[in-house]
C-alpha cells in the first residue's frame, strides 16, 4: 500500500492513477437480476450502466435481454406486451422476437424497416443470477465469469436481497474492502476487537484480497449464535473478501472458539455484486448462503439471515454511501485527496486495477 505524504493526502503517483473519460467497463459480466426476479410471461426493466435493458423469459424458461428502447418513436419495451416469445410495443405495435429482430409492422402494409431492430445483449444464468455483457458481444465469455459457487442453487440454499444505492459503484468498493467500518456502522456485527484484527491485501492477477483476523473476539450473542461458538468463549474470526471486476465481491466470515484451526469452525459465505445504474446510482445484489447439506431447515435459516442484513444495508451501509457520494460533489476520487489508513490498502489495488482495465478497454476500441 502506498504510504501518506507527511501532511496525510495521498502521494502524486497514486492520485495520478485515474480512469479514462469511460467510467465503466463494459466488456465485463453484470448482475442484472436475481433470477427470481424475472417471471416467465412477464416483462421486465432495469437501467444497467446507463441503457435501459428489458428483461424476460420465452416459455421454455430461457433468459432474454434487449434494448428497452423502441426504434420508432423510442417508447419503453416494457409498457408493452409479451406475446408467447415475442415482445410488442406498446406505443404503435411493432413485434420483437428474442433476437431483437423486428417481426411484426401492423402499418404501411406490414413492411419491416430494415432499422427495426432492438439490441441483443449477451445474457447468461448461473450462480442464482441473470448475467448481462453490457460490451462486445463477440468477447462475451462465460468462463471468464468469477465463481461464486457458494450461489449455485443445486447445492446451497441461497437467500438474495437487492436494493438501489445513490451513489458511484466505485464506493460501493471501497465499502466492501475495509471492513473495519462494521465496528462503527454495525452494531450487529461489531466487537472492539475488529479494530486491532491482523489485516492483509493481495492482489493474484486482476483478483484482489482483503484478509482480515481478528483472535480472542469477545462476541456478542448474534455472533455467537453464527458461529456457534459456546458461551463463555473466546472466539478467533476472519472477514476475507475476494473482488474482481468490476464490483464482484466474495466475502466469507467464520469463527471458531479462540485457539482451534480455521477447519473446526463455521463459515458463512455472502456475495455483494455491484451494478451501475448510472454514474451515480448503484443496484447492490446481495446473497447468503447455506449448505443444502442442513436440511429444511437451511432454507429457512438462508431467508431468515439475508432478512437479518437487510436492516444494516438499508439503515447503515447506504444512508452512509450515499451521503459520501454527496458530500464529493460530482468530484473524483482522487482529486480530492484522501487520507489513506492501514486498512484502505486492499480498496486501493481495486481502485488502480479498475482504472487499468478501463483505460485498456479504451486503448483497444476501435
Amino acid at each position: 500500500m502506498p504510504s501518506a505524504t507527511p501532511n496525510g493526502a495521498v502521494p502524486a503517483e497514486v492520485s495520478a492513477t485515474t480512469a479514462s473519460g469511460e467510467p465503466f467497463l463494459r466488456n465485463a459480466w453484470y448482475v442484472a437480476a436475481w433470477g427470481a426476479e424475472v417471471r416467465e410471461g412477464e416483462l421486465f426493466h432495469r437501467t444497467i450502466l446507463g441503457e435501459p435493458v428489458l428483461l424476460y423469459r420465452k416459455r421454455n424458461g430461457t433468459p432474454v435481454a434487449l434494448g428497452n428502447r423502441c426504434p420508432h418513436r423510442f417508447a419503453p419495451l416494457h409498457l408493452g406486451k409479451l406475446r408467447g416469445d415475442v415482445v410488442e410495443c406498446g406505443y404503435h405495435g411493432l413485434q420483437f422476437d428474442g433476437t431483437g429482430a423486428c417481426i411484426h409492422n401492423p402499418h404501411g402494409g406490414g413492411a419491416l424497416p430494415r432499422a427495426a431492430r432492438v439490441r441483443l445483449y449477451p445474457l447468461i444464468e448461473r450462480y442464482s443470477a441473470l448475467w448481462i455483457w453490457m460490451g462486445d458481444p463477440e468477447r462475451a465469455n462465460p468462463e471468464v465469469l468469477p465463481v461464486f459457487d457458494f450461489l449455485a442453487p443445486e447445492d446451497w440454499f441461497v437467500g438474495t436481497g437487492q436494493m438501489l444505492v445513490g451513489a458511484n459503484y466505485e464506493l460501493e468498493n471501497d465499502n466492501i474492502m475495509d471492513l473495519s467500518h462494521i465496528e462503527f456502522m454495525h452494531p450487529l456485527f461489531a466487537t472492539e476487537a475488529v479494530r486491532r484484527g491482523k489485516t492483509q491485501s493481495a492482489q493474484e492477477g486482476d483478483t484482489v484480497w482483503s484478509r482480515r483476523f481478528i483472535t480472542e473476539d469477545e462476541l456478542n450473542p448474534f455472533l455467537m449464535q453464527a458461529f456457534q461458538i459456546p458461551a463463555g468463549q473466546l472466539a478467533d474470526r476472519w472477514l476475507d473478501v475476494r473482488w474482481n471486476a468490476p464490483a464482484l465481491m466474495a466475502l466469507y466470515t467464520g469463527g471458531v472458539v479462540s485457539g482451534r484451526p480455521r477447519s473446526d469452525g463455521v463459515e458463512v459465505p455472502s456475495a455483494h455484486l455491484f451494478t451501475p445504474e448510472t454514474q451515480s446510482s448503484t443496484h447492490y445484489f446481495y446473497a447468503m448462503s447455506f449448505p443444502r447439506a442442513m436440511g429444511p431447515a437451511g432454507e429457512k435459516v438462508a431467508k431468515e439471515q439475508v432478512e437479518v442484513l437487510r436492516g444494516p444495508f438499508e439503515r447503515e451501509d447506504k444512508p452512509m454511501i450515499e451521503a459520501v457520494g454527496r458530500n464529493m460533489n460530482g468530484a473524483a476520487f482522487w482529486s480530492l485527496q484522501p487520507v489513506l489508513l492501514a486498512g484502505d490498502a486492499a480498496a486501493v489495488k481495486v481502485r488502480r486495477v479498475l482504472a487499468q482495465l478501463i483505460e485498456a478497454e479504451r486503448q483497444a476500441a476501435p
